[in-house]
């Protein structure tokens, strides 16, 4: 089974996909209660200048994961190599109308800078720049790449940097599949075990 830890450090769309792993329970939620999305939304770097210092509410989850279903249907939809959903698409795509990024520019003294912002509540804001994420990636030489871990017991997904890779992370899946082939390999017979 896999850890009900987020894996992260993949492509940002594929660490929100990710984040319903498969566990002894069934599938668990990492996006379930506003503290578990901050919890996420502090291991996500790329997401720091859309929180800021808010704090997530039950709504700004359900926009979250709204997001996370449609991104979802779309890759597993090219893992099965199938075409796209429309709705999950044009929903995608009304996600980022609802708070497109403007690049505020500033005088800071010496130069011009430029900061991207969003309007909107943190849900909109987050739901707005997670579904760009997701429209960079699948309009990316990525997507093609996109993969699902090898690990019987494992659905989380990643874009392979090597063609060999097979695993959502050595030391998450990799390893304990390795350690199984090892022990059924090495594990004594019935008939050995009658003969001692």
């Amino acid at each position: 089974m896999t850890s009900a830890q987020p894996l992260i450090g993949e492509h940002l769309a594929l660490d929100l996909v990710n984040t319903r792993p498969l566990t002894e329970g069934g599938r668990a939620d990492l996006l379930g209660t506003p503290e578990q999305l901050a919890a996420w939304l502090g291991l996500e770097p790329e997401l720091e200048a859309e929180v800021g210092e808010a704090t997530p509410t039950a709504a700004d989850v359900a926009a979250v994961q709204l997001v996370r279903t449609q991104v979802d249907a779309v890759v597993q939809a090219l893992l099965r190599g199938g075409p796209a959903p429309r709705p999950a698409l044009q929903a995608l795509t009304e996600a980022q109308r609802g708070a497109p990024a403007v690049r505020e520019l500033t005088w800071d003294g010496a130069a011009v800078i430029a900061t991207t912002r969003r309007q909107g509540t943190l849900g909109v804001r987050l739901a707005a720049r997670l579904a760009e994420a997701a429209a960079d990636l699948l309009t990316s030489p990525a997507a093609v790449r996109l993969k699902e871990c090898e690990a019987d017991d494992c659905v989380m997904l990643f874009v392979p940097a090597h063609p060999r890779r097979r695993w959502c992370s050595s030391a998450r899946c990799g390893n304990r599949v390795r350690v199984s082939r090892h022990y059924h390999r090495h594990k004594p017979t019935d008939a050995v075990r009658r003969d001692q």
